[in-house]
């Protein structure tokens, strides 16, 4: 399974040696998603850009976006004018795209590279009520050392978010004043960088496969030769 969260459910409903499941967490290429790569903004000028990522024909980001625009945005463009929500992923429904007619909001549709819009970003922000495991969004703008505002269904299977440098607000007021914060004072995605890379980079979490893998084929190897023997 994917994340610890993941696990505990698991161990919760099978029993057995629970040691026999383990967490291979999602990962992210920290070379392809690197702040320090040169990347041209995709935002216009003078625009506080809050940007959310995903895949936009699936229920939970767009029930996100959704509820983002009605209930946070007037409150953030109340404070700050200047912000502009992008809603960035393929396949928008047209749910989405009818959220394009309300002030501050772009909805991209697909984008070949969304680097540029994490990395330009003021504020990325998953504001997911439905979610479950671990969301590749959200290690990506780690990734990007760009600050994040989530809920903390969006965070679950990140059980030291806070490590990250990540701000979990679970109601708009709170997201609201999460955000308007970033605004104000700028932010640092320094600690959600070092953490992805200590965590989540493929060199870490491929070497649990890696050891799953090697540790069958031994127990195959032993099993065959048991097999031999009795013979």
């Amino acid at each position: 399974v994917i994340s610890d969260v993941e696990a505990q459910i698991l161990r919760d409903l099978a029993g057995g040696d629970p040691h026999r499941i383990r967490v291979v967490s999602n990962g992210v290429d920290t070379e392809y998603f690197d702040p320090a790569r040169q990347l041209p903004t995709p935002f216009p000028k003078d625009s506080r850009p809050v940007v959310f990522t995903g895949a936009m024909d699936y229920e939970a980001n767009a029930d996100g976006v959704r509820w983002f625009v009605r209930e946070v945005l007037p409150g953030v463009r109340s404070h700050t004018p200047a912000a502009a929500f992008f809603i960035v992923g393929s396949n928008p429904s047209a749910g989405v795209r009818a959220l394009a007619t309300e002030p501050g909001v772009i909805v991209t549709g697909r984008v070949p590279d969304v680097r540029p819009y994490l990395a330009h970003a003021d504020v990325v922000v998953a504001p997911l009520r439905i979610a479950r495991g671990l969301q590749n969004k959200v290690l990506e703008a780690l990734a990007m050392a760009r600050p994040i505002v989530a809920t903390e269904n969006a965070v679950q299977g990140i059980p030291d978010a806070s490590r990250a440098g990540i701000r979990v607000a679970n109601d708009a007021g709170e997201m609201v004043d999460a955000i308007t914060a970033i605004l104000d004072s700028g932010g640092n995605g320094s600690l959600g960088r070092a953490f992805v890379q200590s965590r989540h980079s493929w060199e870490v979490n491929l070497s649990v496969a890696t050891d799953l893998f090697a540790g069958a084929r031994r127990t195959a190897c032993r099993d065959s030769l048991e097999r031999s023997t009795s013979a």
